[in-house]
């Protein structure tokens, strides 16, 4: 089991969740997070402290996010592992709950 980064983190990308990762299995793209499969330890710490409500367990994924499952796995086997929390992206705000990111979705 693992937990999923899910598409409202695109181009919103706080960075809150990584603070509080025991394991460091958050990797960053140029505007999206993702977590390392192999790597979580499904604590949930990271939960509650994503801003979009992004990150979810992979068995409540919604039905409409399966894909994220995949795309986590991916790109955290390309990205470089984020451990310290940066400054969102100054659009944040006015991406949080935009439908349909998956197509700004930046693979680096």
């Amino acid at each position: 089991m693992t937990f999923v980064v899910t598409e409202n983190c695109i181009k919103c990308k706080y960075t809150d969740c990584v603070e509080v990762c025991p394991v460091d299995c958050f990797h960053e793209g140029p505007n999206f997070l993702v977590i390392d499969p192999e790597e979580c330890i499904d604590c949930a710490v990271c939960v509650p402290e994503c801003p979009a409500e992004a990150i979810f367990d992979e068995t409540d994924l919604p039905e409409d996010q399966l894909e994220f499952l995949e795309i986590n796995a991916e790109l955290a086997a390309l990205w470089p592992v984020i451990s310290q929390m940066k400054e969102p992206p100054e659009d944040a705000e006015e991406w949080d709950g935009v439908p349909d990111k998956l197509q700004y979705l930046d693979h680096g």
